[in-house]
C-alpha cells in the first residue's frame, strides 16, 4: 500500500491493565459442571481476570492508556487520534473512545471512534492507525484494545464461560526510526460465517425487552467446532500474507505474538512453522481470551519475560467474531 507520506509508523509506548479479581478454574467448578484438568487440557487456561461489581470497563482502560502515553514521551495534547477497539463498550453511544479522550485530555483536532472487530480488533486497529498516520490525518494515535467479556458471558454454559476474561492494553502509534515499525499487514473476513460467534440480543435487530430480559441470547454464543476450524485456517492465511507483504518468510519472524484464544490453536501454528517456545508468547493460562485486549497483553508479557527486544521482527496474528482475521509484522 503506497501513501504520499512514507514515514515509518510504529509503537512509541505500551501500557496494560487488568481487573484485580481473579476467577480460577476451581471457582468455575463451583458454578458449572467442569474441572481444572478438563479446562487446562483443552484450552491451556488456569485463571482469568474479571470486573468486580460496580467496576466499569473505562476504569481499567484509563491506567493502561496513561502508561502508554507516559512511555511514549508525548504530551496528551500531542496525540490527535484515538481508536478504541472493543465489542464491549461502556455505552452503545457515545463511543468509549470519546469517554477516554475526555478523561485523558488528548488533542481535539483528530479522529476519535470505536472499532468493533472482536478478537481481531487490535490488529485491525494497528493497520488503520498506521494508514491514518501515513495519510497525514493524524500525527500520533492512541490505540486501545480492551474487552470485558465477563459482562456478556453465560456462566451456566460450560462451553464458553471457561474461555473468557477481561483486560485492556494500549499503545501510542507514531513516527519511528527508518527500518523499524510496521512492515507488513493482512486482513480478511468470512462474513458468511458470522453466526458461529455472536451476541444475538441487545442490538437494534433484537433489542432487550421485558419479554426477553432473561434470555440467554444476550450472552456470547459460539459454535466451538466451526470457530476452531476457522481459527487454524485463518491464522495461517493471515500470518503468511502479512509476511509476504513485509517481504519476508514466516520463518524469518523472531517472535510470534498470537491472539490468546486456545493453546491448541497456538500449538498448531508452532508446529506448522517450526517455532519453539522461546519464539512464541503465551499467557493464556493467566488471562484466558481477552478478545481485543489479548495482543497488547501478550506484548507486555513478552517484554516482561525478556522475549521482546529492540530490532526484533514480530508477528501479531489474530482471529475472531465476524469471522475476521488479520496480522501485522513489525520491527520493535
Amino acid at each position: 500500500m503506497n501513501f504520499t507520506q512514507s514515514k515509518p509508523v510504529g509503537i512509541l509506548g505500551l501500557g496494560t491493565a487488568v481487573p484485580d479479581k481473579i476467577l480460577t478454574n476451581q471457582d468455575l467448578e463451583e458454578m458449572v459442571d467442569t474441572n481444572d484438568e478438563w479446562i487446562v487440557t483443552r484450552t491451556g487456561i488456569r485463571e482469568r481476570r474479571v470486573l468486580s461489581p460496580g467496576e466499569k470497563p473505562i476504569d481499567i482502560v484509563i491506567p493502561a492508556a496513561r502508561k502508554a502515553i507516559e512511555e511514549s514521551g508525548l504530551k496528551p495534547s500531542e496525540i490527535n487520534g484515538l481508536i478504541f477497539c472493543t465489542y464491549t463498550p461502556d455505552y452503545i453511544m457515545p463511543a468509549s473512545a470519546c469517554l477516554l479522550q475526555g478523561e485523558l485530555g488528548l488533542g481535539r483536532d483528530g479522529l476519535c471512534y470505536d472499532l468493533n472487530a472482536a478478537c481481531t480488533g487490535f490488529v485491525y486497529g494497528m493497520q488503520v492507525g498506521w494508514a491514518t498516520i501515513r495519510s497525514g490525518l493524524a500525527r500520533n494515535i492512541l490505540l486501545v484494545g480492551a474487552d470485558f467479556n465477563s459482562m456478556v458471558t453465560d456462566y451456566t454454559d460450560r462451553s464458553t464461560c471457561i474461555l473468557f476474561g477481561d483486560g485492556a492494553g494500549a499503545v501510542v502509534l507514531g513516527e519511528v526510526d527508518e527500518g523499524s515499525g510496521i512492515l507488513g499487514n493482512s486482513a480478511g473476513v468470512d462474513g458468511q460465517s458470522w453466526k458461529h460467534l455472536m451476541l444475538s440480543a441487545g442490538g437494534c435487530a433484537a433489542p432487550i425487552t421485558a419479554e426477553n430480559l432473561e434470555s440467554r441470547d444476550r450472552y456470547i454464543q459460539m459454535n466451538g467446532r466451526e470457530v476452531f476450524k476457522f481459527a487454524v485456517r485463518a491464522f495461517n492465511e493471515a500470518f503468511e500474507k502479512a509476511a509476504a507483504d513485509a517481504g519476508i518468510e514466516p520463518s524469518e519472524v523472531d517472535l510470534l505474538i498470537p491472539h490468546q484464544a486456545n493453546i491448541r490453536i497456538i500449538q498448531s501454528a508452532m508446529d506448522r512453522y517450526g517455532f519453539n517456545a522461546d519464539r512464541v508468547v503465551i499467557n493464556i493460562e493467566k488471562y484466558g481470551n481477552t478478545s481485543a485486549g489479548s495482543i497488547p497483553l501478550a506484548l507486555e508479557t513478552a517484554r516482561q519475560e525478556g522475549k521482546l527486544r529492540k530490532g526484533m521482527t514480530c508477528a501479531l496474528v489474530a482471529f475472531g467474531g465476524g469471522l475476521t482475521h488479520g496480522a501485522t509484522i513489525l520491527r520493535w
